[in-house]
Formats: structure tokens, C-alpha cells, sequence
């Protein structure tokens, strides 16, 4: 379309490179990372930690059980480093562009909160929490797989 920024991926790679040097390739990526760290470590710990605490021998729950458990862990590890993404998303949105609205993730959580308010870090996280089916899944065969390789050791 006419009103776009970039005309493709190499476009978008050069124009960003040309106005805000190879860092602003970059953009956002520590607050991803961060972003990652914190939703792995709340999805995988929480999982354990869940099993744990509901039930009597978590090593030998079974697939609906620990699907069960899972299903509510990628909604709160969401939910929880949610505000991360939206920061790595605004600081990638100015990638490109002329005026510079943010200096550092810091600086953009500042912004964001003053401007916006609290509420505006939790935008749209309820369709990213609808992605979450697929995480339990995951969680689920990863525990059933570890059993049958605990069986044949």
C-alpha cells in the first residue's frame, strides 16, 4: 500500500540502518530478552512449583492433570511479563523514524506509565493469553516425555 513505511524486509533493514545506525536494527531486543527471561521463568518454575503444591505424587500425575496445571501457568506468566513486551514493542515501532520518542527501555516504561497510565501496559494481553492452549500442550508432552525417558534409564 502507499501509506507504508517500509517496502520489505530489506527496505526496513536499510532505511533503519541509514537514519538510526546498526544499533537501531537492535531496537528493542534487551527488553525482549528481559521480556523472555521473566515469562520462561514464571512458566517453567511456575509448572513445578504448582505440581508441587496441588498434588500428593506430581511425578506421576497424569497428561490431563498436568495439562490442567499448565493451561493456567502461560496465562499468569503472560500476564506477568506482559509489560515487557509492550515496551520492546514501542521502542521497535521508532525504529526508522525520524524523531526519537524514547532513549532506553528505561525512559519508555517512564513515558509509557506517565502518558498512559498503568493500564496501558496490559493492552492487548488478553489475545496474547489466548495463544496460551499450545503452551500447556507443550508443557504437558514435555512431562509425559520425561517420564517415559525416567522409565527406560
Amino acid at each position: 500500500g502507499k501509506n507504508r513505511q517500509f517496502t520489505g524486509l530489506g527496505n526496513c533493514i536499510s532505511t533503519i540502518v541509514k537514519q538510526d545506525g546498526f544499533r537501531g536494527v537492535y531496537q528493542g531486543f534487551s527488553i525482549s530478552v528481559a521480556g523472555i527471561i521473566v515469562y520462561r521463568a514464571a512458566y517453567f518454575g511456575g509448572f513445578d512449583t504448582a505440581k508441587s503444591a496441588l498434588l500428593s505424587d506430581p511425578k506421576n500425575a497424569s497428561f490431563w492433570t498436568n495439562w490442567a496445571i499448565a493451561q493456567v501457568l502461560p496465562t499468569g506468566s503472560g500476564i506477568i511479563s506482559y509489560p515487557f513486551d509492550t515496551v520492546r514493542r514501542r521502542m521497535m515501532m521508532q525504529a526508522g523514524r525520524g524523531e526519537i520518542l524514547y532513549t532506553s527501555t528505561i525512559d519508555c516504561f517512564r513515558k509509557l506509565y506517565s502518558a498512559e497510565g498503568t493500564p496501558a501496559f496490559f493492552r492487548g494481553a488478553f489475545s496474547n493469553v489466548l495463544r496460551g492452549t499450545g503452551g500447556a500442550l507443550v508443557l504437558a508432552f514435555y512431562d509425559e516425555i520425561q517420564k517415559i525417558l525416567a522409565k527406560n534409564e
